[in-house]
């Protein structure tokens, strides 16, 4: 066996069993995204604009999280996830949250408590219910109306107060009791020692909750009693210990999904795993026979890696985590073709085959490392710029990456290098279906350009024809709503019910099954959205059986400034994507044509598929966007391939035309080629058929660009290079 062999073997075991280590048990090591175990997702602002100018020398953002996060801890959400994004934005995560208003409440409540005398001369309340409060008052009501004159000087806040817990009040109703810290209990003794007799009201934002007599001089504790529900007083009583916040919250960014979809989205992301692995392992172990025995314990041990990389980063696996996670087993299974294919030529040649695996092994190399280092590019920028379950997939697209390239290029060789040192493995036999072919592509670039310039102009028409409905709520702002009822229900039906409440102009879409429904409207602030949801919820509850009757299986909702932002970052993220390709790849086959080439055509294939989506009437979203990336990362990996060849040729034929070494390259490698397209699109296949509605769009945008992809890569990127040089390097041409 060689020297190698040694230190491989234990540099295998010790990352396996590193990965088992973090990776198990997986109840506890894997983070699920809320889009698996149901939740909310908050992007909150601090509206610093209301504080006074005195205050500005505080962090007011950094006092807001804080207290935001005391509130989440005592309301007993397990593993929240809090965190400042920016001057003035606060991130906030809750998973298995299934009370949705009573959580924005609890969070957003700005729970200003004042104590207040009240003015019982009705000369005075006249004048101010007309408009002419005096000065040193303020007016202000009760839940059920009532006004009250409330003087502002000598006004004590709720920052005199030291704890507050429910207690159990007259005819057994709940209510808050209060105890004062040392210096409120001696500013409160002042306060009702000089007022018995009189009423002193109890304020939280702005609203009267009681307005007892004063009897006797008090120092140490209080009540606030009201129509209080448990809940209700539960959650004031959490928000008086946490205090008030320091400015208002504005809920810029939300994103509900009921358990219920979550163990839906698992069971579909669970079943698409399945369907793509059976395939692969068919696949592999049919055609390859032996070696594709040793490629599908590889693929195992790949999934293995990436979920012990998944639980050593402490990361979520979202939805969209799942489909990265399917991508870069079809990325292995790259690897893998690839060396084999190497291998058979060795073989073909005439090598012993010792000499030919090594060799295999070596010439492969270059293209693997050049193919996947483009994709961790765009996985990169698309973390760098992307949010939520975009994220997930970024991180599980970048584990997936290193791991595959680890498990092709070490894990299988050891096993090689093991049956040859034991003398068992004497000939590797493979199906050969692709022979060798001998294609002039280069002749056919005219009419392909001008096939390609067809359909990326037709692409594009769509695109601009669409305006602003090419873009998903995401990038666009708004309310969407996804509700599940018990039985079918036709469109005409959903919308003559939302007619009812006045929503008849809604953007309703059937999701998935006919049960399903997505309700869209342009709602963007806090009011109008929960009006909308409660119209919504009501009006499809009188006549449908709804899943779930106290709000909607999904919700989602972003700021139109957010939206715009949202918007900037995806075009930023797939900018810096191909920037940062056409360099690394310029820089590999230090020609810059070769770099521009492989750019021209992954931008071909994106833009492909996103005119595919608008003229399908389908919206662009983050999610697409990261489809998008993968796409381009898939277009240069085949490309990569094929430079790689080219320059290896060019060595080796140094008489050839360029023209002819791209048409011996191409043909060279149009079996890999093949068999890696094939095998990415039925795992994409498997995304479109079992992941589920929300992977739908997703899936068909890999799609339409993988078989774009295929086409790119041997007529247009490869054509590309000799236009180039015959254009603007005549004498090197």
């Amino acid at each position: 066996m060689p020297a190698s062999f040694r230190w491989r073997v234990p540099l295998v075991l010790a990352v396996v069993a590193f990965a088992a280590w973090h990776a198990f048990p997986l109840s506890t090591r894997i983070n699920l995204g809320l889009d698996l175990q149901g939740g909310m997702h908050l992007v909150l602002k601090v509206d610093t604009a209301q504080v006074p100018p005195e205050s500005r020398t505080q962090d007011i953002t950094g006092v807001a999280l804080e207290i935001v996060r005391n509130r989440i801890d005592q309301f007993g959400v397990r593993e929240p996830l809090i965190q400042r994004q920016g001057t003035d934005h606060i991130l906030v995560q809750l998973p298995g949250i299934t009370d949705r208003e009573r959580a924005l409440k609890l969070i957003g409540q700005t729970a200003l408590l004042k104590f207040q005398l009240v003015a019982e001369s009705p000369r005075l309340l006249d004048q101010a219910l007309d408009g002419q409060a005096p000065a040193g008052f303020e007016l202000s009501e009760d839940e059920a109306g009532t006004p009250y004159l409330l003087e502002t000087d000598g006004a004590l806040t709720g920052g005199i107060l030291s704890d507050a817990y429910v207690e159990a009040g007259e005819l057994g109703l709940p209510e808050v009791s209060f105890r004062l810290n040392r210096e409120g209990a001696r500013a409160f003794g002042r306060l009702t020692g000089a007022n018995i007799n009189r009423r002193l009201a109890i304020v939280l934002d702005g609203v009267v909750q009681s307005a007892p007599v004063i009897q006797s001089r008090i120092t140490d504790a209080g009540r606030i009693t009201g129509q209080f529900t448990r809940e209700e007083a539960h959650d004031l009583a959490i928000v008086l210990r946490a205090g008030a916040l320091p400015a208002p919250i504005v809920v810029e960014e939300e994103r509900t999904v009921g358990p219920s979809l979550g163990r839906d989205s698992i069971r579909a992301g669970v079943t698409a795993t399945a369907v793509g692995g059976v395939f692969i392992v068919a696949f592999m172990a049919g055609y390859y026979l032996l070696a594709g025995l040793v490629a599908v314990g590889a693929l195992v041990l790949n999934v293995l890696l990436i979920l012990g990389g998944l639980g050593y980063f402490q990361a979520t696996l979202t939805l969209p985590g799942i489909a990265g996670m399917i991508l870069t087993l079809g990325m292995a299974v790259d690897a893998n073709v690839l060396i084999y294919e190497r291998i058979r030529e060795e073989l073909r040649a005439g090598r012993p085959l010792a000499l030919a695996i090594d060799a295999g092994y070596e010439k492969a190399f270059s293209a693997i490392l050049d193919s996947n280092v483009t994709t961790l590019i765009a996985a990169v920028f698309l973390y760098w710029f992307g949010t939520g379950p975009i994220r997930g997939f970024a991180t599980t697209l970048s584990i997936g990456i290193l791991a595959s390239m680890f498990t092709a290029i070490f894990v299988t060789r050891i096993v090689f290098d093991f049956l040859l040192g034991l003398g068992r493995l004497s000939r590797l036999p493979m199906l050969h279906l692709i022979g060798q072919t001998r294609f002039d592509f280069i002749s056919k670039r005219r009419l392909c350009y001008a096939a390609s310039f067809l359909v990326v102009a037709v692409g594009v028409a769509s695109f601009v024809m669409r305006g602003n409905e090419r873009y998903g709520l995401d990038f666009t702002g708004g309310l969407l709503q996804e509700y599940r009822m018990d039985q079918p229900a036709a469109a005409d039906a959903v919308r003559a019910t939302l007619g009812k409440v006045g929503l008849g102009d809604a953007v309703i879409q059937q999701f998935g099954s006919p049960t399903e429904w997505l309700i869209r409207t342009p709602d963007d602030t806090d009011a109008e959205i929960e009006q909308t949801t409660s119209l919504t919820r009501e009006a499809l509850g009188s006549d449908f059986q709804l899943a779930d009757m106290k709000q909607p299986i999904r919700l989602e909702r972003v700021g139109p400034t957010v939206g715009k932002i949202l918007q900037q970052k995806a075009w930023l993220a797939i900018g810096w994507s191909l920037l940062g390709i056409m360099l690394y790849v310029a820089v590999r086959f230090k020609h810059f044509d070769f770099g521009a080439a492989g750019v021209i055509a992954l931008i071909h294939d994106v833009v492909v598929a996103a005119g595919a989506l608008c003229l399908l009437g389908r919206s662009i979203d983050f999610i697409t966007v990261a489809a998008l990336m993968t796409i381009a990362g898939f277009s240069i990996n085949d490309t990569i391939v094929i430079y790689d060849r080219v320059r290896e040729n060019a060595r080796t034929h140094r008489k050839l035309a360029l023209a002819e070494l791209i048409n011996l390259s191409v043909n060279e490698t149009l079996a890999r080629t093949l068999l890696t397209s094939v095998t990415v699109i039925f795992e994409v296949l498997a995304l479109y058929f079992f992941g589920g509605e929300v992977l739908r769009d997703f899936s068909l945008c890999l799609l339409v660009g993988f078989i774009s992809g295929v086409y790119s890569t041997v007529y247009i990127a490869s054509a590309l290079v000799v236009t180039w040089r015959r254009l603007f390097e005549p004498k090197r041409a």
